[in-house]
C-alpha cells in the first residue's frame, strides 16, 4: 500500500512537472506567435484618409493633414514604447533579431527616412492655425509636443535600449532632448514628485511611475548618473507615501494635491504601472545605491499586496478589490512580469513564483491560437466615479496589451518552478538533539 502510495506521489509530481514545464515552452511560442503577428502587420506606409491613396515615404509630397500613418505600431506612443522593450527582450532571450530589427526598422522610418520633417512642418502649421487641440490629428505629434511624459517617457526608454545595440545621432539626440524634459520641464511638487497639471492642478498618477522610470532607470544604466537612479528610487518611495492604501495593501490610481484626497479607484493596471516600473529600476540599480534596500522593501510590500488579490483563474480583476469587475490582462501581465523578475532576481521569496505560474496560466487563456490578444482595457484617464472603471471597454491586440504581455511572456520563460518543502520531509529535524 506504501509503495503504491509512494508511487502514486511521484507521478503526481512528474505530471506536475510536465504541465509547468508545457506551460513554459508555451509562454515562449506565445510570445513568438503575438511578436511575429505585429511583425507581420507593421505595414510601413501612409495613407491619406480621405482619398485612401497609400505611400511609403512623404518626403517628396506637398503638406496635406490628411495623410497619416497608417499601422498603429508605426504610431509614437508610449504604449509602443512598451512593445518595442518588450520585442528587444524577446530578441535576446529566443536569440532571433528579426525582432530586434523590426525596433530599428520602425525607428528608422520615423528618424532617418526623411519622414519627420514633413509631419514637424504640418505640426507647426496646425500649432498657428488652431494652437493645442489641433496638433494631436498630426502624426507623430508627441515627438515634437514633448509637454508630457506620454509624449516621450517610454519611447525615450526604447531608444535607449536601441541606441545601445544601433549606435544613431538622432537617436541620441532624441534621448537627450528627453532627459532634459524630465530633468528640468516636467511638472513637480515641492518635495521632486512628478505630477500632472490635470485633472486638478498637480494631480498625482501612478501611472506616472512608469512613464518616468522606465526612462530615468535606463538613463542611469546607460550614462552611469547616479542622479538618475536617485531620482527614479525618490519618485517609487514618495509615489508610495501619496497612493499606498496602508487598508487594502494596494495603490490608488491618484492623489490630487489640491483636495488631499486620493482617488476613487484601486485600478489595476495602475498598480501594474508601479510594480513594473520598481521591477525595471531594481534590475539596472547599482547593489551598493543609497536607495536600492528601501526600493526593494518598497517592492516586496507591493508584491504581497498584489497577490492577496489574484482571482481564481489566475488573472486579477480591472479594480483590485471588486470582484465584479472583469478580468483584465494587462494589469495581470504587469503582475506577473514584476513577480518572476523578483524571484529570478532574489528580491522575493521564491514560493512567489507560484502566483506568477497562475497568472501565466491565466494570461494564456485570454489569447487565442492565433495569438489574438484579448480582453485589454482601453486607455483610461482618471474620474471621479468608480463606475467610470468599472464601464471601461475592451479591445483586441493593441499595444496597451501586448507589451506588457510579451515582457510577462518573455519573463516567464525561464522562470524557476515552485517547488514545495514537504512536511515529511522535515519530520528528523524535529526534536533532533545535537550530538
Amino acid at each position: 500500500m506504501k509503495y503504491m502510495i509512494r508511487k502514486m506521489l511521484v507521478v503526481a509530481v512528474a505530471l506536475a512537472f510536465i504541465a509547468l514545464t508545457s506551460a513554459q515552452n508555451k509562454a515562449e511560442q506565445t510570445a513568438e506567435k503575438i511578436a511575429d503577428r505585429i511583425v507581420a502587420s507593421t505595414t510601413y506606409k501612409f495613407v491619406d484618409k480621405k482619398t485612401g491613396e497609400t505611400y511609403t515615404t512623404v518626403k517628396d509630397l506637398p503638406l496635406n493633414p490628411d495623410i497619416t500613418v497608417d499601422s498603429k505600431y508605426n504610431k509614437w506612443h508610449y504604449t509602443n514604447g512598451v512593445t518595442n522593450i518588450a520585442m528587444l527582450e524577446l530578441a535576446d532571450k529566443a536569440g532571433d533579431k528579426k525582432y530586434e530589427d523590426f525596433v530599428l526598422k520602425n525607428m528608422n522610418f520615423v528618424f532617418n527616412e526623411g519622414n519627420l520633417e514633413y509631419f514637424h512642418k504640418l505640426y507647426d502649421q496646425a500649432f498657428e492655425k488652431e494652437g493645442w487641440p489641433a496638433v494631436r490629428n498630426v502624426t507623430w505629434h508627441m515627438i515634437f509636443r514633448g509637454k508630457r511624459l506620454d509624449d516621450n517617457g517610454p519611447m525615450g526608454a526604447s531608444l535607449i535600449e536601441l541606441q545601445k545595440r544601433h549606435p544613431e545621432k538622432a537617436f541620441l539626440d532624441y534621448i537627450h532632448q528627453t532627459a532634459d524634459h524630465l530633468n528640468y520641464a516636467e511638472p513637480r511638487l515641492k518635495d521632486g514628485t512628478i505630477a500632472r497639471l490635470w485633472p486638478h492642478v498637480n494631480t498625482i498618477w501612478a501611472d506616472d511611475a512608469f512613464m518616468a522610470i522606465s526612462f530615468l532607470a535606463r538613463m542611469g544604466e546607460f550614462t552611469h548618473d547616479k542622479k538618475y537612479f536617485t531620482d527614479a528610487a525618490k519618485q517609487v518611495l514618495n509615489y508610495t507615501k501619496y497612493l499606498w492604501c496602508s487598508e487594502k495593501q494596494i495603490y490608488y490610481h491618484c492623489y490630487h494635491t489640491d483636495t488631499k484626497e486620493n482617488g476613487v479607484a484601486h485600478w489595476s493596471r495602475a498598480n501594474g504601472w508601479v510594480f513594473m516600473a520598481q521591477a525595471d529600476l531594481l534590475a539596472r540599480m547599482p547593489d551598493d545605491h543609497p536607495l536600492k534596500k528601501k526600493v526593494i522593501e518598497n517592492f516586496r510590500m507591493q508584491a504581497r499586496g498584489v497577490a492577496r488579490y489574484q482571482g481564481k483563474n489566475g488573472l486579477w480583476h480591472q479594480l483590485l478589490d471588486k470582484e465584479d469587475s472583469y478580468e483584465e490582462i494587462t494589469g495581470s501581465a504587469m503582475f506577473v512580469y514584476g513577480i518572476a523578475c523578483g524571484v529570478k532576481n532574489g528580491w522575493l521569496h521564491p514560493d512567489m513564483i507560484y502566483v506568477a505560474e497562475q497568472g501565466l496560466k491565466g494570461i494564456l487563456s485570454k489569447i487565442t491560437p492565433e495569438g489574438d490578444v484579448t480582453d485589454i482595457c482601453v486607455g483610461t484617464g482618471i474620474m471621479p466615479s468608480i463606475q467610470y472603471y468599472y464601464n471601461r471597454p475592451t479591445q483586441i491586440n493593441d499595444p496597451m496589451g501586448e507589451g506588457p504581455v510579451l515582457r510577462a511572456l518573455v519573463a516567464m520563460i525561464d522562470a524557476p518552478r515552485y517547488t514545495e518543502i514537504k512536511a515529511e520531509d522535515q519530520y528528523d529535524e524535529i526534536g533532533a538533539k545535537e550530538k
